[in-house]
């Protein structure tokens, strides 16, 4: 049997643009917190968040690329609305920590941690809310296994971090707020 010419073809195989259905609405994307876990935030990580929310509000935001499709520009804008979403909820359900009022050489929540493996190896960490983690800066999320070793520890003190390969032991060298 030979293949039928496209003119031939059913309309069942062909999609018109008033025939479209419409997108269905993608699911919220879940918070990263687990059930019941408060969301910190420094002070400079809700002043990032608001600002990045201000920017995707401004009216006549433009979407990138120089003539993107129509479903292009679609799944970009509704990427915008599902990121302001975010960020409303994320800046509603806040809990804005300042740093500690004395420099008492305690990791807290929002501290500048300075470590030193065993081998002598030393790197700075800052714990931080879930939403201004930051893997470049090495800004830590304050529920990470490894801030959670590090927190309430005091300079000199040593920390055991339990990884999947084994324990590290670290070495509280410095502590700084911002």
């Amino acid at each position: 049997m030979a293949p039928l010419p496209l003119r031939d073809m059913s309309k069942a195989f062909t999609r018109e643009s008033d025939d479209a259905p419409e997108r269905p609405l993608r699911p919220r994307c879940p918070s990263p917190l687990p059930p019941g876990a408060k969301n910190y935030l420094t002070a400079t990580g809700a002043q990032r968040l608001r600002e990045e929310l201000n920017r995707l509000e401004q009216p006549g935001r433009e979407i990138s690329g120089s003539s993107p499709s129509d479903d292009e520009s679609a799944r970009q804008l509704q990427a915008i609305n599902e990121r302001i979403d975010y960020l409303r909820e994320s800046l509603r359900s806040a809990v804005v920590v300042a740093p500690p009022s004395t420099q008492d050489n305690v990791v807290r929540f929002g501290a500048t941690v300075t470590i030193r493996e065993r081998s002598g190896e030393e790197t700075r960490y800052r714990l931080v809310g879930v939403d201004e983690t930051d893997v470049d800066r090495d800004w830590i999320s304050w529920l990470s296994p490894l801030a959670k070793a590090l927190l309430n520890a005091r300079v000199g003190q040593s920390v055991r971090l339990k990884l999947p390969a084994g324990e590290k032991e670290l070495e509280i060298v410095g502590i700084a707020y911002e």
